[in-house]
């Protein structure tokens, strides 16, 4: 009777969420033109939720004389969708280039709903890394959304891109160039930027975090240095992964840096005393940290991270 009653209530909870991400996705996607052409849907600075509808990471699209760039397409195929939509109220032109910025799921579950059979039909375009990081996270994309969204994927719903950035590729909109930079390993080992030149609009995915916790998935000190490097480019506006895109340029990456360059001495240190990694984590790992969302769920998971990449350097 008890297992009974369990399994009803799971199934009305799966039923609920369900139906609260799917009013999520149905709502018209919120736009704003935050340049000439260059229009960003921000997403919440939440969790990745059946609450929310997957609906937390910046997404956003670039509108030249020929065609349309999507830079990422949302936490869930409805998103994509919802996208699609937003995409079509704005522009009669066709999407030409999907464009992900590294392999997490509020970033690339959207993919789905750009796919096409037709002659111009959109390649995905990612860092050349980036196969490799979603067949390592394809099970748990598909199990994440089964369990926590009530969702199951087609296989084809998991969309891998076809056209790989090195280093650096340009992509023509007509009248408006992209420049995509596949990044050294930083947030994770496949991130990438997108650069319109036209407006000097800089979008870094989740190689920059604002209001939200940054999230380490790659190398702290890798990360560090691409923040080094970014801070040599010529923007005039950045739309990071969460949180407000920004004119304060490079003032932007300000907090960001200060967090990492804090998380990296925090950690050396607790190093030096040789303080197990249970240790390190309920010292650094506890405590407020002013200026930021959602630290209780990440930054005792970036404590770990930390550790395991110094706990063996020179």
């Amino acid at each position: 009777m008890r297992a009974r009653l369990a399994a009803a209530l799971l199934a009305l909870t799966a039923l609920l969420c369900g139906g609260a991400a799917a009013a999520v996705a149905e709502a018209p996607l919120s736009l704003a033109e935050v340049a000439p052409g260059v229009f960003v849907h921000q997403g919440r600075v939440e969790n990745w939720l059946p609450t929310n509808g997957g609906d937390v990471a910046n997404l956003g699209f670039v509108v030249g004389q020929r065609c349309v760039a999507v830079i990422d397409s949302g936490g869930t195929p409805a998103l994509g969708q919802a996208l699609r939509a937003a995409i079509a109220r704005t522009t009669p032109l066709p999407v030409c280039y999907v464009i992900n910025t590294h392999a997490h799921p509020d970033h690339v579950l959207g993919n789905a709903a750009f796919v096409s059979a037709a002659a111009d039909a959109p390649r995905f375009v990612g860092h050349a890394r980036l196969p490799a990081a979603l067949g390592a996270r394809e099970p748990y994309l598909r199990n994440a959304l089964r369990r926590d969204f009530n969702q199951v994927l087609a296989p084809q719903d998991i969309v891998y891109p076809t056209l790989l950035v090195e280093r650096r590729l340009s992509l023509d909109l007509g009248g408006r160039t992209l420049h995509l930079d596949a990044w050294p390993t930083a947030h994770t080992n496949h991130d990438l930027s997108v650069l319109d030149t036209h407006t000097r609009t800089l979008f870094l995915g989740d190689l920059l975090f604002v209001a939200h916790l940054p999230v380490l998935d790659g190398s702290l000190r890798g990360w560090l240095q691409v923040l080094a490097d970014l801070r040599q480019m010529d923007v005039a506006l950045v739309v990071p992964g969460h949180g407000a895109p920004s004119a304060r340029w490079p003032a932007a990456l300000d907090p960001q840096e200060q967090y990492l360059r804090q998380l990296l001495a925090d950690t050396r240190a607790a190093l030096r005393e040789r303080l197990s990694i249970q240790q390190a984590v309920a010292r650094i790992g506890s405590g407020a940290l002013p200026g930021w969302w959602l630290t209780e769920l990440f930054h005792r998971r970036n404590v770990t991270a930390a550790y395991a990449e110094l706990e063996w350097e020179e």
